[in-house]
């Protein structure tokens, strides 16, 4: 991917402007903080809220694999490169998932919770997979002139039933290795 394409995503998407848009509209966006005191803010999550039950993910390939209502979408997960490895994103993914577990639209509990990640990242697949992600197949979209193809993962926010169910386990799948 060309540089000029990763600084036109940054600015169209990353900004101060931005983030203080996502900040100040929390009906459509959850962000969640991890602060480490002296050290300031460490990293972040940023979901993307249903703003009605039937809201379907905007993408068209993302749609035909999250399929359970209403879903949500975990955009960012972002650490300080000092902080990577130290635990901060998983307990950043836990507290998401949580939070997420708690929200409702249109009276209904968030049934989903679903994420991109670069196909070649295995090592955050895995990261994934730990907190309980699966794989639900790809997408592919467009980043300036470079066609990107992610692997999508969906963690189910319902509550498990059936004898043996795991937490966040739907009746019929089952829990990733940790």
């Amino acid at each position: 991917m060309a540089e000029a394409d990763v600084q036109a995503f940054i600015a169209a998407h990353l900004t101060a402007a931005h983030f203080a848009a996502y900040l100040a509209d929390d009906a459509r966006y959850l962000v969640l903080v991890a602060d480490a005191g002296r050290a300031g803010p460490v990293g972040y999550t940023l979901t993307v809220l249903p703003l009605t039950a039937g809201e379907e993910p905007d993408a068209a390939d993302v749609a035909a694999v999250v399929t359970a209502r209403p879903a949500a979408e975990l955009s960012k997960v972002y650490v300080r490169p000092a902080f990577q490895g130290s635990g901060v994103a998983g307990a950043l993914l836990d507290a998401t998932v949580a939070e997420a577990a708690g929200r409702a639209v249109d009276d209904r509990q968030l049934a989903a919770l679903w994420l991109g990640t670069n196909k070649a990242n295995r090592r955050a697949q895995r990261s994934y997979s730990r907190h309980g992600f699966v794989v639900a197949g790809l997408r592919r979209f467009r980043v300036g002139e470079s066609l990107e193809e992610d692997v999508v993962m969906v963690r189910d926010l319902r509550p498990a039933t059936g004898p043996g169910a795991a937490p966040g386990t739907a009746v019929g799948e089952t829990t990733p290795s940790r």
